[in-house]
């Protein structure tokens, strides 16, 4: 049962991202058929530059239902069960996760949270503990087996003694417009820091492939200029109250 690490990778994203988005834009305010207008991006006309600039601002401008035609896909393992709970709480989004269920948990991996892997004391009990869950778990399947209940039947009522930390493969679709709701939400310093790290591993990767919609994108304090957590606020940024006296 070893501990396992956070690993991220884009599958795929919606191919001409950024004309796919200025093409949508345009057709808001354009009497001219969006497929010529995709076309001619695509082609440069206008320059790419001059197409991110103008997605910037439209992003800029809060008109963000335009970027919901661009989809990224991540597939995302070394993350914890606790996490994927949060995770799949963002309902504008797709989810294909590891069963438990089909997916026996043999020599199952699972995560250690940084305050316990730090202490050899903490770890050592958390790991033997690990431990003893594995053994439960195989002798509950071993035992339900030998009474006639097999396979799945057996794997999706052992997997009850199975615990939080308990690794998971997850894959996941989301559209910018949700992509940016989750990165000011969970890459803020408030949130839980194993989804917080996801959120920034992922984060950095939607900002080098479409800068024009991510390259402001982060914790909602960013966009909005203050903390609008108050008394829970990390300091990164001014309060509310503070923000608008300096205006």
């Amino acid at each position: 049962m070893p501990e396992t690490h956070l690993k991220v990778k884009l599958l795929t994203m919606t191919p001409h991202a950024l004309a796919t988005i200025y093409a949508a834009c345009k057709q808001c305010y354009s009497s001219e058929n969006a497929p010529r207008i995709f076309a001619q991006a695509i082609k440069g006309i206008p320059s790419k530059q001059k197409q991110e600039d103008f997605v910037k601002n439209i992003v800029a401008s809060g008109h963000e239902s335009v970027i919901e035609h661009v989809s990224f896909t991540f597939a995302i393992s070394g993350i914890s069960r606790a996490l994927s709970h949060q995770l799949v709480r963002h309902r504008i989004a797709s989810y294909s996760q590891q069963s438990q269920r089909y997916v026996k948990a043999k020599n199952f991996y699972y995560i250690i949270p940084p305050t316990i892997s730090k202490d050899p004391e903490l770890k050592a009990i958390f790991k033997k503990t690990m431990k003893e869950i594995q053994k439960t778990y195989d002798i509950i399947v071993e035992k339900l087996e030998a009474r006639g209940i097999k396979g799945e039947k057996a794997h999706q009522d052992a997997r009850f003694i199975l615990p939080n930390a308990c690794e998971t493969k997850i894959v996941v679709t989301m559209n910018c417009r949700s992509l940016l709701n989750f990165f000011a939400l969970r890459c803020c310093e408030r949130a839980q820091w194993e989804i917080r790290a996801l959120a920034n591993t992922m984060l950095k990767i939607c900002k080098e492939k479409l800068p024009a919609v991510f390259a402001e994108a982060g914790p909602k304090c960013e966009r909005l200029g203050y903390c609008p957590e108050g008394r829970f606020s990390c300091g990164r940024k001014p309060l509310k109250n503070e923000f608008l006296a300096k205006e």
